[in-house]
This record gives structure tokens, C-alpha cells and sequence, in this order.
């Protein structure tokens, strides 16, 4: 049997994966090399397939294969490194609640869900919050249309902030929480709204309350990821310099492994309730091997997970996730050391990030504002 050709694509897909894994390490914000942050599990997965496959069918090696080998297991090492965290071979970031007699009081539901603007199966969504009863729904890509058919639910939900928009940035706050002084601001770019607020827990605890839909890097969105970046990053600085008791969450069009958001959770301390637990990975819906982890909830010291999980499609390009959080703190000092910290270059790479992202993001507005134009 001729295994020429076994050999050639080995080497072959050896080679793919130690390229777009050195390719990623480039210090560059441009879609073409962020983009491979996100498919780290199925880069993991194809690496592990030529790793076992050298060394099961190669039987004589020569200097240029022993050198792809050992290049391919150290990208391979890196890759396992990035996604590891994410599963229950890990130490837990945060515990698990404890059950109180009282427990409920003590608990916050929050479904997030990326609705997709053209999808017109509302009802699938209208139907998952009635059944599901989270305290607080956030809806990303939410336009008029979705506004209308939420309208269904908004008897259980007296608090609300609405932003309605048709450029796949829209945005609305449902809360059976008390919402204190929300406010709807566009950190970057003036077209792209985030939602920032208090909220009244059932105890009685004010937390703040961030919500996030920034723009990705990618060829038919933004060039570069300096703007989502940098969104990120400032929100998280603004949580660590004001000692907020906050939770974030929204669809951040970026993965808990990439360079951003780790950084952003030592800039900020807050918590992945997934870390030491299971991927949540909620796009693309249809294309089960090509899926990552877009929408995220992260929180400070004080909360434990009761459970976090990924709903049934709605028709979205994303599945809804919940999460149960409980506000515990007395489990905040415990917690605060698993939360990594920010180092002297993190808060460097931040103040940079955030003018670099300020002055991409005024870019950005100024080519909006000419589209517009031109459509009028």
C-alpha cells in the first residue's frame, strides 16, 4: 500500500495548524489575524489528528519531519492551553452555589440572546422567556419588529430599556429587577449602543449592570478589532477603578480565550462562571464543527453559579444561554483570588487600546455617517 499520500496530507495539515497558530501570535488588530483566535477547539482538534497520525504511520523520520513534529506539538501544547480552562479538567474560577433555605431570594436569572434581525420566528423566543421566566432578558439585534413581539412578556417585566435599531446593533433590556438611572451610551462608535445601569437585587444589593454588543472583526463588519477591543477594555477599567460590584453580558463577538478578553478579566476581576466547567458555545446554529463562544456573562467575587446553559434555537444564528447566578458574599474573598490580575503592560495595553480604539471608533462614525448620506 503507497502511504505517499497519507504522508503528504499529515504534513500538510501539520503545517496548516502550526501557520494560523504562529499567524495568530502577530501583534496586528486586522480581521485576517484575530479571526483565527476564535476556531481554537477545531484547530485543536485537526492538530490532534496529525499529531496522532505522524506518529501512528510514520516510521522512518527525516531532520525536516522531526522539526514539523516538534514545531506541530508546541502549537498543539498552545492551542490545549487556550481551550483547556474551559472544561472540567480545570480548577473552577467560581464555586458552585450553595443551597439555601432561602435560596431563591438570593438568585439572578439572566438570559442572553443574539435574536438575529431578519429572523422572524419571534415567537420561539417569546415563547423560551415565558417558559424560562429569567429576571433579566437582554436582546442583541433586536429592531421594531422585535420590540413588538417581546411586547408579550413585558407584563412581567416593568423595567425596560428599549433601543431599537435596524443595523443589527439593536439592543433592549427586559428586568423584573428594579433598574436604577439606566442610561444607553455608544462608547466607540455612534450607531453601536451599550446599556449601563444599577440593579436592585431581591435582597435589596445594588450591583450595576453592563450590557454589550460591540463590532467584530471581520470582512464584512469592521476591519480590525481595535473598537471592540477597546469597548471591552474601558468598561472593564471603569469596574475596577469604581470597586463595582458588576456583572457584564452581551454578545462581545469575541472568544474567552483571545488576548482581549483575558486581559479584560485582569483589568476588571471579574469571574467566567465556564472556566472549570463546559464550553458555551452558542454560534454559528447551523454548523455544529464551526462553533465558538460569542456571548458571555462575566461577574465579580461575590457571586456563585447555580447552573449556566445553552437554550434551544430560536431561529438565530445563536442559541440563547441562561445563567444562574447567587449572590453569596461571603464567598467574595475566597473567590477575589482566582480571579487573575492585571499586570503593569495589561494596564499599559489598555490606556492604549482605549485611545487607539477611540480614534478607530471616530472613523468608523464618519463612514457610517457618509452611508447614511448617500442612502438619503
Amino acid at each position: 500500500m503507497d502511504l505517499s499520500l497519507l504522508y503528504y496530507a499529515l504534513q500538510g495539515l501539520a503545517g496548516f495548524i502550526a501557520f494560523v497558530t504562529i499567524w495568530g501570535w502577530l501583534p496586528l488588530d486586522n480581521w485576517w489575524v484575530r479571526g483565527v483566535e476564535f476556531p481554537r477547539i477545531q484547530i485543536m482538534v485537526l492538530g490532534i489528528i496529525a499529531w496522532v497520525g505522524m506518529i501512528v504511520f510514520f516510521s522512518e523520520w527525516e531532520l525536516g519531519q522531526w522539526i514539523l513534529f516538534v514545531v506541530l506539538s508546541g502549537t498543539l501544547a498552545f492551542q490545549l492551553r487556550m481551550v483547556l480552562p474551559y472544561t472540567k479538567l480545570w480548577k473552577k474560577e467560581v464555586q458552585k452555589a450553595k443551597d439555601k433555605s432561602e435560596g431563591q431570594a438570593h438568585q439572578i436569572k439572566i438570559m442572553v440572546s443574539n435574536v438575529l434581525t431578519p429572523n422572524d420566528e419571534t415567537q420561539k423566543l417569546v415563547d423560551l422567556v415565558k417558559q424560562k421566566q429569567p429576571d433579566i432578558l437582554i436582546t442583541l439585534e433586536s429592531d421594531k419588529k422585535w420590540e413588538q413581539a417581546l411586547q408579550q412578556v413585558e407584563s412581567d417585566y416593568p423595567y425596560t430599556v428599549k433601543v431599537p435599531l435596524d443595523n443589527l446593533y439593536g439592543m433592549h433590556l427586559y428586568s423584573k429587577l428594579e433598574l436604577i438611572d439606566p442610561e444607553v451610551k455608544y462608547l466607540m462608535i455612534d450607531d453601536i449602543p451599550s446599556i449601563h445601569t444599577q440593579l436592585r437585587l431581591q435582597g435589596g444589593r445594588v450591583i450595576w449592570l453592563y450590557c454589550l454588543h460591540p463590532m467584530p472583526p471581520s470582512p464584512t463588519e469592521a476591519d480590525k478589532s481595535t473598537t471592540r477591543d477597546a469597548e471591552l477594555l474601558m468598561v472593564g477599567k471603569h469596574i475596577k477603578e469604581n470597586d463595582q460590584t458588576a456583572i457584564l453580558a452581551g454578545d462581545l463577538n469575541d472568544v474567552a480565550w483571545s488576548k482581549t478578553t483575558r486581559r479584560f478579566q485582569r483589568i476588571s476581576g471579574l469571574l467566567d462562571p465556564r472556566i472549570g466547567r463546559h464550553f458555551i458555545n452558542t454560534f454559528h446554529v447551523k454548523y455544529p464543527f464551526l462553533r465558538w463562544a460569542l456571548d458571555h456573562i462575566f461577574h465579580s467575587a461575590c457571586f456563585t453559579v447555580v447552573d449556566i446553559q445553552r437554550m434551544p434555537s430560536i431561529g438565530s444564528d445563536h442559541f440563547p444561554v441562561m445563567t444562574t447566578l447567587q449572590y453569596e458574599p461571603e464567598e467574595a474573598s475566597q473567590q477575589e483570588g482566582n480571579a487573575p490580575t492585571a499586570q503593569a503592560e495589561d494596564i499599559r495595553e489598555t490606556d492604549n487600546k482605549i485611545e487607539e480604539g477611540k480614534k478607530e471608533g471616530e472613523k468608523v462614525s464618519e463612514e457610517h455617517r457618509q452611508e447614511q448620506r448617500s442612502f438619503s
